[in-house]
């Protein structure tokens, strides 16, 4: 017979160097200084989520619990050292034997300690995505799966998949369905590659960065020695950004805590918009159930915005019936009415956003601290051309414009080439689409076609693709059907009533089987192929062909330039997504495009969960805005496959706040 017996630690008085209730709201007092057990923090909006996480580090140091017995588990690497940063400026020490870093950076310390449990060496190699893809290929290659007569998926796409099934605890089929059903019928396959790349990736001593989270729950799993160390040791866990885990973090965060059940997770089940990389929203939203004796603390007062902005926030998201209740609460005086703007079409909608943004300059506000924010990439098309036009600089988030992506490119280059079949780069680049043609086999077919291009031929309708034809004896023997498709859609690219036509055009590449392109190459196809329709779309307001490919040139050909200083000959308007928006701030915001199926997408209202996320994303942008924000939608778009504009629905999102809250803007000409 045996009992429990409770060793009670002896704490000697504990004389606090940091006054906590000074330096804390009082929400985020509660927080910092709860007692032990499982909590959860709600942090909204700009409420200092990271310096409630800092000082509660802090606190727990100053009860005189040990450095090395903290977890701090964060999204980024800057962020973890940020706030041990801020822990030893509060404490006037250095924290190196805390232990903080990114779930990957925690798994692969561990990992390097207990490899040899899992059949690695110590000293194993961790991929990264390109050595990954390099890996997966072989994969493919050895399993025999004929490429040539069935259209399989690349490595880049079959990694994600993978990626996807394990973060989310998801079979190969499951993941297909419900994310890449029109590879649905190739489970079975793609089942097989990825166990083969596990078995080739173990042969190489090789880990990668699915494997450093994988592999330590594996380990915690299956040895139950290691994991109570672990669960021992860290007698406290607490994570940043709880909203953003996925299934197999939140696993792993669950397992470390099991012993002491000191677990505080920070986030903002509001912010949650990542369900599509594998973010499980329920994490957050079921966390108390899990910890039925957690307690759940609210920080509400938003340090960032304005009373009128907070309002607008809280009206946009109060419709989500899967939330935590809260109000952001403002701490700074009053501002103006956040501005709604109804505008003709979307070149009015770029004429105000161009003119306001120039006004606001003239006022002396920073380029820098503006943003323009949208749903997706394509949204800010016409915006981008009439910013170029005005002369007016701007930078992309991401660092890539809408025009420098692969997928425009290569659609353009089809256009480009029937345009002026000596533009050698555009050749050179749609031939090594083909299987089977790198850069020497390119040069080869470019100096044969250009050769006979330049002939006289009485078939000056279709010069080029008889100049394509008469190549065809000299491709390779893996790119003869492709080469043969490829000519037969030039052809038809230099009909009479398409060449003069550039919306034609593309959607007939696309058509054409650049879509099956799409699909075997890109794990996010659906956006990609939305970016092309929309391209055909935009392209209808140019008069001629040369004049549609003299603008895109122009958008081309800036460069992007991210991480200037911010001097006044260096400033940039940005343009950003949402997605790629959060966590930041600026004084000034634009949200455009608030249109139905736009914003919120037309495949977000097929479900209520799809609807809840896209309502989470217009209260991310909002709450991006510190002084000024402005609301547009044009009236009236040129939609893919209709034959002229259609009217636009203002976004259910705007009809659900009330409209006292805004001040609308009636657009006039001179």
């Amino acid at each position: 017979m045996s009992r429990d017996y409770v060793l009670q630690p002896f704490r000697p008085a504990v004389h606090l160097q940091i006054d906590y209730a000074r330096e804390l709201n009082e929400q985020q007092l509660a927080a910092v200084t709860s007692p032990p057990g499982p909590s959860l923090v709600i942090a909204g909006a700009g409420s200092g989520k990271t310096r409630t996480l800092t000082y509660r580090v802090a606190y727990l140091l100053e009860q005189g619990i040990p450095p090395d017995r903290i977890l701090l588990l964060t999204f980024t690497n800057k962020a973890a050292k940020e706030m041990m940063r801020r822990v030893a400026e509060l404490l006037g020490q250095e924290m190196a034997s805390l232990w903080g870093g990114t779930f990957h950076s925690i798994g692969n310390r561990i990992l390097r300690q207990h490899a040899g449990l899992l059949g690695y060496e110590r000293d194993f190699t961790i991929l990264d995505r390109e050595d990954a893809r390099h890996l997966i290929t072989a994969c493919v290659a050895e399993s025999g799966v004929d490429i040539k007569t069935t259209r399989f998926p690349k490595a880049e796409v079959l990694g994600d998949v993978f990626s996807l099934a394990v973060n989310t605890h998801r079979t190969i089929p499951e993941v297909l369905r419900a994310q890449y059903d029109y590879f649905s019928k190739l489970a079975p396959q793609m089942d097989d590659i990825r166990q083969r790349y596990a078995a080739r990736k173990r042969r190489s001593n090789a880990m990668d960065f699915d494997d450093l989270l994988a592999l330590w729950l594996k380990l915690l799993q299956e040895h139950r020695d290691v994991s109570e160390h672990y669960q021992r040791r860290f007698q406290f866990v607490l994570v940043d950004e709880y909203q953003d885990t996925n299934r197999l973090q939140s696993d792993l965060i669950d397992l470390l805590a099991a012993r002491h059940g000191n677990v505080m997770v920070v986030g903002d089940d509001a912010q949650s918009i990542y369900a599509w990389r594998g973010a499980n929203y329920e994490n957050i939203l079921k966390f108390p159930k899990r910890y039925p004796e957690a307690k759940v603390y609210k920080i509400e007062t938003n340090y960032r915005s304005t009373p009128e902005i907070l309002k607008l926030a809280n009206a946009a998201i109060a419709a989500n019936v899967h939330q935590f209740a809260k109000q952001l609460a403002p701490s700074r005086k009053s501002g103006t009415k956040p501005v709604l703007v109804a505008c003709n079409d979307d070149a009015e909608q770029a004429a105000f956003v161009a003119q306001r943004v120039l006004q606001l300059r003239e006022e002396g506000e920073d380029l820098n601290k503006m943003a323009v924010l949208y749903r997706s990439h394509f949204h800010a098309l016409e915006l981008q051309l009439e910013l170029t036009r005005r002369n007016i600089p701007f930078s992309i988030t991401s660092g890539i414009r809408f025009f420098e992506q692969a997928h425009i490119k290569d659609v353009t280059a089809y256009i480009k080439l029937v345009t002026n079949p000596r533009d050698e780069l555009s050749f050179k680049r749609l031939a090594q689409l083909l299987p089977g043609i790198g850069g020497k086999g390119a040069e080869k077919l470019w100096k044969l076609f250009d050769a006979e291009v330049q002939r006289p031929t009485s078939n000056v309708q279709h010069r080029v693709a008889a100049a394509m034809q008469s190549c065809a004896g000299s491709v390779p023997a893996k790119a003869a059907t492709a080469w043969a498709q490829f000519t037969t859609t030039i052809a038809q690219l230099e009909a009479d009533d398409v060449r003069t036509n550039a919306s034609k055009m593309i959607r007939l590449v696309v058509e054409a089987g650049y879509e099956d392109h799409l699909k075997e190459n890109y794990a996010n196809y659906r956006s990609r192929l939305e970016d092309l329709e929309q391209l055909a779309v935009f392209t209808r307001q140019f008069e001629t062909v040369e004049d549609c490919l003299t603008q895109l040139a122009l958008l081309t050909t800036l460069e992007a330039e991210e991480g200037q200083p911010a001097g006044r000959d260096d400033e940039r308007l940005r343009l950003s997504t949402i997605h790629q928006a959060k966590g930041l701030e600026f004084d000034i915001v634009f949200v455009i495009m608030l249109c139905e199926g736009l914003f919120p997408s037309a495949r977000s209202l097929e479900t209520e969960e799809g609807q809840e996320e896209e309502r989470r994303l217009i209260y991310v942008a909002i709450t991006r805005a510190r002084n000024e924000l402005y609301l547009s939608y044009p009236l009236v778009r040129a939609t893919p496959g209709a034959g002229g504009d259609v009217m636009q629905e203002p976004s259910r999102f705007l009809r659900e706040i009330p409209g006292e809250l805004m001040e609308e803007w009636n657009l006039r000409s001179f």
